[in-house]
């Protein structure tokens, strides 16, 4: 049996479009998730499925500032799916807040 495969398309943390393949490795009876973009590789750690290794990456890619981030199955066990399964996309994290300054904060702000 095949691996699947992905597309990932998105922003990268310099707010740069970008489209590469996912890959899954298998390690005994579990999988990680592998993708290769300009100088760096990342890899998760094994998970018991390809869709929970999938599913930390797109987390680890949001933490290191990656938006915007979408997939589309290509491959489905080792079966070439072309552009047939729709994309599916990950909500960006919510930015922190900033704190709330007090009304003299604000009006100092004014003067700098």
């Amino acid at each position: 049996m095949g691996l699947d495969k992905h597309q990932l398309a998105g922003l990268d943390e310099r707010e740069r479009g970008f489209s590469r393949p996912v890959e899954f490795e298998q390690d005994g009876q579990s999988y990680r998730a592998i993708l290769r973009y300009e100088t760096f590789r990342i890899a998760t750690e094994a998970h018991l499925t390809q869709n929970e290794a999938l599913a930390i990456l797109i987390q680890t890619l949001h933490s290191q500032g990656y938006r915007q981030l979408k997939t589309q199955m290509s491959f489905r066990n080792g079966v070439y799916l072309g552009s047939q399964e729709f994309w599916i996309e990950y909500p960006d994290p919510p930015e922190s807040q900033p704190e709330r300054s007090s009304f003299l904060g604000r009006v100092l702000s004014w003067f700098r």
